[in-house]
């Protein structure tokens, strides 16, 4: 046998090689590193195996029960009555305030203003300023926010009067810091941290406000939480 024909035997092997193996190869490659893999923020808070098993991306894995808030009954800053984290469909955006705070809940609702401005017109995402005195009244959370109320977003919830001990509620539930200040009724620590919660009441980031980088990071980890929610509640197509 010639060289020209042996070279041109070994040449037919390698391409029908490369037309036999190279699509599987491509296929594992592409499922396993690109179609099935996408952003997931992190679950916060203490979490334990339940001993049950679940079934995930058809593989059986361990089922892990995660740290859950509790649905909140508040009142409106208009007087109204709502729920906080009463939808499993809707993620929210929480942080606390009170109406004798100039500083820090000035510059909470400042920031939670920006984020309600970005998803202004998606109902999904839900807003909540937590009022930690019980002595304001609606009229004082009114004229508190009554620089944000022109074209404000209308899923954005100001509230206070909770059916729960609010300082035990945030420190426990929440993860975050608030206390009164012994010594003055006017004044409370509060912390100077926005909180993401999905649609299963589980934190999935803290926010600080002292970093200005931080309300960029929220708006584009509310967008990833968003995409999970869409992957979690896929639409259902009804057949004709």
């Amino acid at each position: 046998m010639s060289k020209n024909t042996r070279s041109k035997n070994i040449s037919k092997l390698i391409i029908l090689a490369l037309v036999l193996f190279v699509p599987g190869f491509l296929y594992i490659l592409v499922n396993k590193m690109g179609s099935n893999e996408y952003i997931k923020l992190p679950v916060y808070g203490e979490k334990h195996l339940t001993g049950k098993m679940k079934r995930v991306m058809g593989r059986e894995i361990p089922d892990t029960a995660f740290h859950e808030l509790k649905t909140v009954d508040f009142i409106n800053y208009d007087g109204k009555p709502v729920q906080f984290l009463g939808s499993d469909t809707i993620i929210t955006v929480a942080h606390l305030f009170y109406t004798k705070d100039e500083g820090l809940s000035k510059q909470l609702m400042h920031d939670l203003n920006v984020i309600a401005e970005r998803f202004k017109y998606n109902p999904k995402v839900q807003l909540f300023s937590i009022d930690v005195d019980s002595t304001d009244t609606p009229a004082d959370m009114d004229k508190y926010i009554s620089s944000f109320k022109k074209g404000k977003n209308p899923h954005w919830f100001v509230v206070n009067k909770p059916n729960v001990d609010i300082f035990s509620y945030a420190r426990e539930s929440m993860l975050i810091e608030a206390m009164p200040v012994v010594g003055d009724p006017n004044k409370f620590v509060i912390s100077n941290q926005l909180v993401l919660i999905d649609s299963k009441k589980r934190i999935r980031g803290f926010y600080d406000i002292s970093l200005r980088s931080e309300i960029d990071r929220l708006e584009d980890e509310v967008k990833v939480q968003l995409v999970e929610e869409v992957r979690n509640h896929p639409l259902k197509v009804e057949r004709k």
